[in-house]
């Protein structure tokens, strides 16, 4: 027997579980398939290794559809000001100066997955397969068949690939991508630290790659190093107090004293995008459509644009009594988002290669350019705005809080 769906969505991480939840309460029909559930949440666990700076957009997404609330009742740092300097420029963005409360949250992947998966059975339209494996993926043209390894077959008039940089979905379907590494590693650390809970986040640029700090909650951050290949391998693999005593001699006196190092994860810095985001009956969000450097930790978050994009197109294609799988209606998706994903690419890797050399004229023109934007407040608020993600000539409507569909609380 054949299950019939309006929309697949491939993997249920964050962005996929964002484009369920999205879609929740609307006339359409959608399955969410991920084959393995996030652990369960306690208060008294460390915190992850893996977390996001969420902005005030995908906060507005996460609110709107109802899991906004899964993350303040778990844990979550919201941080009112960024810091980025390297030598003479220096310059620090604060939400006061817009009349803003936050610029946007630290928060742990898995949390954020939690709180959206846990929303998922309230909407009725909405069923969540997990775990469930995928054993064979087929794609006709048009319509999708999914077969998973416990026998069931699923029919897809849409097939939304969240599947991660190596999607199974977009090398089934056969849509091309084009990526390169950029030769540096990140390395990320979970410390503990003798300051309170901080409200800044900050990056510091020198000669071996940009140093990075994301507060926690509690006495606790999360410190980002980024460093050769070869480099990262090294400090990885020095004892903990090893690695601490590294970490207070290169990095400045504004982390303040160390108090233990408590994990350590690395992984390579890459950029890939793919050369289209959809095709007939198939559309790809998240980092099956995009991987960026990290360097501002906007990866998830236009990831999570994506998924208010795609939900807003196809509710208004089928509320119009359009083919929601046309590729008419998906190209509709790709215009709102394709190029302003590569814009913000292109920028992060233009901020990315100023800072990565030494060479003299072009540092100072980016210690010019830090310091004009400290002194010039216009400059400074429309890059603030930019960071909350409230920019854009085409900004979701879930990211502006606003809903598709009645829907219900």
């Amino acid at each position: 027997m054949k299950e019939h769906f309006d929309v697949v969505i491939i993997g249920g991480g964050m962005v996929g579980a964002a484009v369920a939840c999205c879609l929740g309460n609307s006339d359409l029909r959608v399955a969410l398939i991920e084959a393995q559930p996030p652990e369960p949440f306690h208060a008294d666990q460390p915190h992850d290794l893996r977390v996001s700076a969420l902005s005030i957009a995908s906060r507005n997404i996460l609110e709107t559809v109802g899991a906004w609330e899964g993350v303040t009742s778990r844990r979550y740092c919201p941080f009112k000001r960024m810091r980025v300097w390297e030598n003479a420029g220096d310059t620090t963005f604060n939400s006061d100066d817009i009349r803003a409360a936050e610029l946007g949250y630290i928060v742990e992947n898995r949390i954020t997955q939690l709180a959206l998966l846990e929303k998922l059975p309230s909407f009725d339209n909405v069923q969540v397969l997990m775990p469930a494996m995928i054993s064979k993926i087929n794609y006709d043209g048009s319509a999708s068949e999914i077969s998973l390894s416990d026998g069931r077959v699923l029919r897809a008039q849409l097939v939304v690939a969240a599947d991660g940089g190596q999607s199974r979905v977009r090398q089934a379907v056969g849509l091309g991508v084009t990526s390169w590494d950029y030769n540096q590693h990140a390395l990320v650390i979970y410390v503990e630290t003798a300051y309170p809970q901080q409200d800044i986040t900050w990056q510091r640029f020198v000669p071996s790659g940009p140093q990075a700090f994301l507060p926690l909650t509690g006495n606790y951050g999360s410190i980002v190093w980024y460093q050769s290949p070869d480099e990262v391998r090294r400090l990885q693999a020095l004892p903990f107090e090893a690695l601490q005593a590294e970490l207070i001699a290169a990095f400045p006196d504004c982390l303040g004293e160390i108090k233990q190092v408590l994990g350590v994860a690395s992984f390579p810095l890459k950029r890939q995008h793919a050369q289209h985001y959809v095709k007939q009956g198939v559309a790809l969000v998240g980092d099956a459509a995009h991987m960026i450097n990290p360097l501002a930790g906007q990866g998830v978050n236009i990831g999570l644009l994506d998924a208010a994009a795609l939900a807003e197109v196809l509710v208004d294609a089928h509320n119009r009594g359009k083919n929601i799988a046309d590729l008419a209606v998906l190209k509709r998706y790709e215009a709102m988002r394709r190029n302003e994903n590569l814009k913000m690419m292109t920028v992060m890797d233009l901020f990315y290669q100023s800072f990565s050399n030494d060479i003299l004229p072009v540092k100072l023109i980016r210690n010019l350019g830090l310091g004009l934007a400290q002194r010039l407040t216009p400059v400074r608020n429309k890059v603030m705005k930019a960071a909350m993600g409230l920019e854009g000539s085409r900004l979701p409507k879930l990211a502006r809080g606003e809903s598709l569909s009645a829907r219900s609380s």
